[in-house]
């Protein structure tokens, strides 16, 4: 099956060496074009080391880049980590389409930051979904899905990193012998069930310390590792990670409790929470008690803009 790679970043380069590492025929990649000054794509740089016609087009709305790709004449096209439109023009020229992995349970979060609400919302499960997209947002038919569980203390960089991601390649490779096997579901979505959130920002993640602990222990682990949960302190913003809840403590919102080796605890609305790493504006993560010494002390105060 003569195979394309759409793709970029970490998961898409993971993608594409399973793929070769099976031996399927991969006839072309298509990556992100190239940043001046800045290092090559994974995707772009692995598809360079190995020779393999590589394609780079600022958009997939031109008739031009259509084409292009109909004059492979792929048979199918996988999608792995792509952040750009992709017009159906594209999308079925393949004779068997093109199937996506989206990390969410679709038709739930859909959208660009499906791993980061949940958790902020605090759910407790997730996972992913292959699906066949259309020219709607992450609402084409579903090939198959993987459920994970979101532990009390998970992250965003622990659902995908330990979770999401190794098992997305799977799922990108057993939805490929589904489709070579002609066995490959396309199931509509329960619109009735949709929801959409955009890109958590760094404007979504200030912290509102009269909040109970709960919320912003979710906060800051539905933002770690990026785009951090922030407050502020002596007037520029902390990025607060690592984080765990203590429903015990209490204490007037934002006040520093304890600042001790295991981290900084900090008074919520109800209950405290204990924040082990953080990251002064224009500085690196570092210890909370590291950046504590000799700028906080118990019964200090901290808050959001």
């Amino acid at each position: 099956m003569r195979i394309v790679l759409n793709g970029q970043q970490a998961f898409g380069k993971s993608v594409l060496d399973a793929l070769l590492e099976q031996g399927e025929e991969v006839i072309a990649v298509y990556g992100p074009p190239d940043k001046p000054g800045t290092p090559d794509d994974p995707v772009v740089a692995a598809a360079r080391e190995r020779g393999l016609p590589l394609f780079q087009p600022p958009s997939f709305k031109q008739p031009a880049v259509w084409e292009e790709f109909r004059g492979l004449k792929p048979d199918l096209c996988m999608m792995a980590y792509v952040t750009k439109i992709v017009p159906e023009d594209f999308l079925n020229i393949p004779t068997h389409g093109t199937f996506q992995y989206h990390p969410s349970l679709l038709p739930r979060h859909r959208g660009p930051s499906s791993i980061n609400w949940p958790i902020i919302q605090g759910e407790t499960r997730t996972g992913l979904s292959i699906f066949w997209p259309d020219n709607g947002l992450d609402t084409g038919p579903i090939l198959l899905q993987r459920e994970v569980e979101i532990g009390p203390d998970d992250s965003l960089g622990t659902v995908y990193f330990e979770r999401l991601f190794p098992m997305g390649v799977s799922a990108m490779l057993e939805s490929l012998e589904l489709v070579k096997a002609d066995k490959a579901p396309r199931t509509a979505q329960d619109e009735g069930k949709a929801t959409y959130e955009g890109w958590c920002r760094e404007e979504d993640v200030a912290i509102d310390w009269t909040r109970p602990a709960a919320d912003i222990h979710n906060l800051i682990r539905g933002a770690d590792p990026q785009p951090g949960a922030w407050t502020e302190h002596a007037g520029t913003r902390l990025h607060l990670y690592d984080s765990r809840r203590d429903d015990k403590a209490s204490g007037e919102p934002g006040t520093v409790l304890a600042v001790s080796d295991a981290g900084l605890r900090i008074a919520t609305g109800k209950g405290a929470v204990l924040v082990r790493r953080v990251r002064p504006a224009g500085g690196k993560k570092q210890s909370a008690v590291e950046y504590a010494q000799g700028r906080l002390t118990p019964g200090d105060r901290l808050g959001a803009a």
